[in-house]
Order: structure tokens, then C-alpha cells, then sequence
């Protein structure tokens, strides 16, 4: 039987490579489940492998959107490397007169009297990088809307900490430059560049280190906000206030076109496009207006209504397939996706592995012959950078993380120890991309400017390797070797205890936390039959109580009914009528099931209507929280936290491998 059709009001579906879609109900926006990896595996100075195993670790860690995020972040930090090795030696070879032509050779474009005209490096760096924080705007919005950043708890730490991450690091800079022109390019050492980070953690860092790559993730997110407001702010030219007048327009226009009914792509990439123009125009720095306008794309989660109108209008095309109807489904698939998601999906590959490797070639090249890298190596705003980015941001981080803590305001990423923080915190001091366009920014003299891009490369470097080394001192001195949800099951199963179908001692065992308003549990119960009838006594199927009371109203009232019949020896009877009947579970739907079974209504209503096995529930509760399991349905095979498809030809297999 095949996993159950998604619910899109209240479901997240993660994907794996090469097995089924696996449906879940989630409490609320954030990771679903997480794979159980393969023992042994890579150590924690080991690169994590590139395996179907590890790419379904990350699957099942995080929501779909946050993973693609992360997946081509990190895909392009080897593009990122390669394109600043190219800068480095092009700029120090017989040939660098001609990278130093190319990049300042004008580029003029003109419609009737308008003109405007910028040297290539300010083409890449003005409009393309615009469009790439256009997709940083994006995906902060989306995951406010429904991602990462939607609960106080989860986002005050890297909140508070990215602020630490960048006053520190602000000072060191001005203590060591206090004065002139170097003073200027504070900006430089607040900038932490999101690819090369998760890039460089999976190089150096822990284990399976999902849940440190969201937290770094969320801690780059604040300091691109902060570091490109200071860039639209602090470094913008003087304003044109027409121009400005009408980057104000487009704004609201980008915040206007879903109220209008236009969800067209093209719409928002035109009006972006007069979007920058007039930024250009006005003095504000382009890359500001391009966050302002990803933030202002609204994103929302797939409604029911648009998933079922997108499926008939699919099937009508699957009988009569003709371009007219095919033009009608291809809309109406896109309609049911927020206009957030289906641009990020556009853009985000194309500014990871276009814009952003092109920024690093036309930026990164500095000619180091001649003693300008003596004169960068004696130099302060150089020294500055190194120590801002990598003490600074070490130090400012961690003390931003250990007094959100202590203070009760947040808590660290479950599965994120303190030494694996300060690692991250370490590998935070790779600024790079910003930091280059901070520095372009701040210092009109060429060799200042020069003597920043050492400083910043160095930072880079040296930001690696601290952040290697405490990640092997977090796990030699603090065993901390893997960043992830736990993955075996926290209370062992107790026959005793546990509500158990099939023979007690069988040698397979299956657990399943789940909640009997969960559509997904529902339709799963076919499966679990099919299941026992497969392999027979050789299983026990264990149901523990996982009620998401958020989603679910009525899961935590019909849990309680479920022990309640219990109490008499009725659970699976009451179980089984409980999911026949998901969509009829008030008080008075279950004083009817309980009449239907023969039981002592008085003492049942009793037990329910004053919770008598609520901390039976929690207890339930708790162990899905100490396991990893965080939706609904989530399967354990024997000890171990299943992930992928849940079909029973899957489970099957996998529980007899466990034998």
C-alpha cells in the first residue's frame, strides 16, 4: 500500500531520492523527522560523504524549502572557491592588465534620453548582487511566513547571537583602526557569507550536522538584514528623492500584485527591474532595495482548495490532452504555490552559481606583487578584518548565545552542543562576499581596498581552521560528534507499559508514535495491517500517543478516550474505531464509541472528562521528543527512527534487516 495522498493544510512532505514521498503532520513549521545514517560513519574531522544516506539525513531533518536552501548554498561554495583561486592567480599572471581592463570596461545601456552607464564590476556588483539578495529577501520572508523563523524561542538565540556576532567584532575593528578613512570599513568584519560556511561545516564540522547548519543558516539571515541595511544606509550616495519616490512605488506595487490577483513571475521581475534602475538613480545602494523587495513577496503554505483545482485541472489534461488545457493545468499548478516559493525555486540556483561565483572573479582579484602584500601583511585595517571576523565573530556569537540561554529567552537547536556553537561561531568569521562588497564600498583608496581583500581572505582561512579545531575538541572532550535530532527511541518499548498488537516476545518490532486526528496516521492504518498480515507473529506493532494539540484540536481529547478504554481492555477496540472516525471526535462522538464497545460510560466519561491518563500522554509525548520524533507518523524499527517511505513493502524490508 502506498504512502497516503498529502493534506496540504497540515502537512509537510519531505522527499529522499529513490523511495517514495513520506507524509507527515508537524506541530508547526520546522523539521519533520530525521533519518537514521548508516554506523559507522565519517568522524568528526572527516567531510560528511555525499551519499544517498547523508542526502536523506538532511531530507528528513528540515522542511523541503529550508533543505533546497541549505543544499545550494553549500553546492555553491565550490564554485565560490573556484572562481576566487581564478581572481587570484589572473590578477597575479602576465595576463592581469587584462583582468583589471576587462572589469572596468564600461557597459552602457540607453532607451531614447535615459542612459545609464557602470563599469562591469559595477554591473555584477550593484545589479546582479541585488538580485541575489532579492532571493536572501526571499527566503527570510518565506520563513517567517512559515519556516524557521516563526517561533520566539527557535530564533532568539541566532537573533541575538548574529547581534553579538556583529558589535564584537565592530569594536575589535575600531580599536585597532579608531581613525581616518580605515576607520570607515567597520562594516567589513559584520558580514558572514552563508555559502562558504556551510560549505567549510561540511568539511569540518560535526556529523550529520543538520540541525548547526539551520542554526547558521537563520545566523547568516540576520546579518545579511543588518549588513545590507548598514550598506543601503551607512555607504548610499546622496539621495535623489524622485528616484527614491519611485523605488517607494515598486515596493508597494511587489506588495500589491497578489491583492491584484497577479502572480506571474515575469510581473515581479520587471517591476524588480524598474526596481533597481530607479535604486541606481537615487543613491541607495541596489542591494538594499533588492531585500526590501524578496521581503515583501508573499509566501504562504499550499491551500487545499489550490492543490485539488491544480489536480482536476492536471486530470482534465491527462483525457484530453491539448494545448489549451495544458495551458489551463500548467497555470493552475503554478497558482497553488505562493509567488515566494516559485521564485526562489527560479532564482536561487541561478544566483548561487552564477552571481555569486561571478562576484568572487570580479572582486577577489588583487595583485599581490610589488609589496602591496608586505604593506597588506603591516597594515591595520588588515589586522582589523582578521581579528574582528575571527576573534570577534568567535567571541561575539558565543557570548550572544551563552546570555540568551542562561537568560531563559532561547534554547540551542536540539542535537546542537555548546563546543559544536562555538565551532559554528568560528566558521561565522568567513565573511567573504559581503565583506568584499562592504569594502568596495567603504574605502575609495585603491590600496586600502586591496589590503581589505587580504584581510578578508586570511579571515577566511584562519576562520576554517579555529573552527576545525574545536570541532575535534568538542568531540574528543565533550563526545559531541554528531549535530543532530536524536535518532534511537528514548523509552524502551515495556509490555508492561505499551499498547501492543502481535506476540510480545516476537523478535521484529515496529513502534509508531501518532495522533488519531492525523489524516496521514488514518490512511497509514491500512498499512500496518497489510504489514501484519506479511509477517505475522513475527511482529509486535506498538502505538504510543504523539497529540498535536496545534494542528489536531480534538487529537489530545481522543487520546484520552483511547486510555480510558484502556482502563477496561478496550485500546485497540477504541483505536481502531477512533480512526475509522477522524473527523467525528467531540465529547459526544466518544461517549457513543465507548457505547458501541460496552464499556462503563459513566467511569469512561469520568476518566476522560478529568484526564486521568494525561500523564500517561505526556509521558508518550516526552519519549517522541527524546527520540527525534517530531510529526506524525513517525516509525521506529526495533530501537532506530525509520525515515523514507513507510509503504509495507518498505517496512518489511527494513524490519527484517534489523533482525
Amino acid at each position: 500500500m502506498a504512502s497516503p495522498d498529502p493534506d496540504p493544510d497540515s502537512c509537510r512532505i519531505p522527499d529522499a531520492e529513490s523511495a517514495p514521498e513520506p507524509e507527515m503532520c508537524a506541530p508547526e513549521p520546522g523539521p519533520d523527522a530525521e533519518v537514521c545514517p548508516p554506523e559507522p560513519g565519517p568522524g568528526p574531522d572527516r567531510p560528511e560523504p555525499d551519499t544517498t544516506e547523508s542526502k536523506r539525513d538532511l531530507a528528513a531533518q528540515v522542511a523541503r524549502p529550508m533543505r533546497q536552501f541549505l543544499a545550494t548554498e553549500s553546492g555553491s561554495a565550490g564554485l565560490l572557491l573556484a572562481a576566487t583561486v581564478v581572481a587570484l592567480v589572473w590578477a597575479n599572471s602576465p595576463l592581469a592588465s587584462g583582468y583589471t581592463s576587462l572589469w572596468t570596461t564600461e557597459l552602457s545601456v540607453t532607451l531614447g534620453d535615459w542612459s545609464i552607464s557602470l563599469d562591469l564590476r559595477h554591473w555584477v556588483d550593484e545589479v546582479l548582487m541585488a538580485l541575489f539578495f532579492f532571493v536572501i529577501g526571499l527566503e527570510v520572508r518565506r520563513e517567517m511566513a512559515m519556516g524557521e523563523l516563526t517561533e520566539r524561542r527557535r530564533i532568539a538565540v541566532p537573533v541575538i547571537a548574529g547581534i553579538g556576532g556583529m558589535l564584537v567584532p565592530a569594536l575589535i575593528f575600531l580599536l585597532i583602526n579608531p581613525s581616518g578613512e580605515a576607520a570607515d570599513g567597520w562594516g567589513i568584519v559584520i558580514a558572514t557569507d552563508t555559502a562558504f560556511v556551510l560549505g567549510a561545516l561540511a568539511l569540518v564540522g560535526p556529523r550529520f550536522p543538520t540541525q548547526l547548519r539551520v542554526f547558521l543558516l537563520t545566523l547568516a539571515i540576520v546579518d545579511d538584514i543588518v549588513a545590507i541595511s548598514i550598506i543601503g544606509v551607512v555607504y548610499a550616495g546622496a539621495l535623489d528623492p524622485v528616484a527614491l519616490a519611485v523605488c517607494v512605488a515598486c515596493l508597494a506595487v511587489i506588495a500589491l500584485l497578489p491583492r491584484l490577483g497577479i502572480w506571474q513571475g515575469g510581473a515581479y521581475l520587471f517591476v524588480g527591474l524598474v526596481l533597481v534602475v530607479a535604486a541606481i538613480e537615487s543613491g541607495l545602494h541596489p542591494t538594499l532595495a533588492g531585500m526590501l523587495a524578496g521581503l515583501l513577496v508573499v509566501a504562504h503554505p499550499p491551500t487545499r482548495g489550490g492543490v485539488e483545482r491544480a489536480n482536476r485541472k492536471t486530470r482534465a489534461f491527462l483525457q484530453s490532452p491539448q494545448p489549451d488545457v495544458a495551458r489551463t493545468a500548467h497555470r493552475s499548478v503554478q497558482q497553488a504555490l505562493s509567488p515566494n516559493e516559485r521564485l526562489q525555486t527560479m532564482l536561487h540556483p541561478l544566483t548561487s552559481f552564477v552571481v555569486v561565483p561571478l562576484f568572487a572573479l570580479a572582486n577577489a582579484g588583487v595583485d599581490l606583487r610589488g609589496g602591496i602584500l608586505g604593506d597588506a601583511l603591516s597594515s591595520p585595517v588588515t589586522w582589523g578584518i582578521v581579528a574582528g571576523l575571527v576573534i570577534g565573530k568567535t567571541t561575539g556569537i558565543t557570548a550572544g548565545v551563552v546570555a540568551t540561554v542562561r537568560s531563559g529567552l532561547g534554547e540551542l537547536p536540539r542535537g546542537v552542543g555548546r563546543g559544536q556553537m562555538v565551532g559554528g561561531a568560528a566558521l561565522s568569521g568567513i565573511g567573504f562576499t559581503v565583506s568584499l562588497l562592504i569594502a568596495r564600498l567603504a574605502f575609495d583608496d585603491p590600496v586600502l581596498q586591496d589590503q581589505a581583500v587580504v584581510g578578508i581572505m586570511i579571515a577566511a582561512v584562519l576562520a576554517v581552521g579555529l573552527g576545525w579545531l574545536i570541532f575535534r575538541l568538542a568531540a574528543i572532550l565533550r563526545g559531541e560528534t554528531e549535530a543532530g535530532l536524536p535518532r534511537r527511541l528514548d523509552l524502551p518499548v515495556d509490555p508492561g507499559r505499551d499498547h501492543i498488537r502481535g506476540p510480545v516476545d516476537a523478535p521484529l518490532t515496529l513502534v509508531e508514535y501518532a495522533d488519531f486526528e492525523c489524516p496521514f496516521c488514518g490512511k497509514s492504518t491500512g498499512m500496518i495491517e497489510e504489514l501484519r498480515e506479511e509477517l505475522g507473529d513475527q511482529l509486535r506493532y506498538v502505538y504510543r500517543h504523539l497529540a498535536l494539540i496545534d494542528v489536531h484540536p480534538h487529537s489530545e481529547l481522543a487520546a484520552e478516550a483511547a486510555e480510558a478504554a484502556a482502563g477496561q481492555g478496550r485500546f485497540w477496540e477504541m483505536h481502531d474505531l477512533l480512526f475509522e472516525h477522524q473527523g467525528e471526535l467531540d465529547i459526544e462522538d466518544l461517549i457513543g464509541y465507548a457505547g458501541q464497545l460496552d464499556l462503563d460510560v459513566e467511569l469512561f466519561v469520568t476518566d476522560v472528562e478529568q484526564s486521568r491518563n494525561t500523564l500517561r500522554i505526556q509521558e508518550d509525548a516526552a519519549s517522541a521528543d527524546a527520540s527525534g520524533a517530531h510529526g506524525t507518523p513517525t516509525f521506529f524499527i526495533g530501537a532506530i527512527r525509520h525515515t523514507g517511505a513507510y509503504d509495507a513493502a518498505t517496512l518489511a524490508r527494513e524490519l527484517r534487516a534489523s533482525a
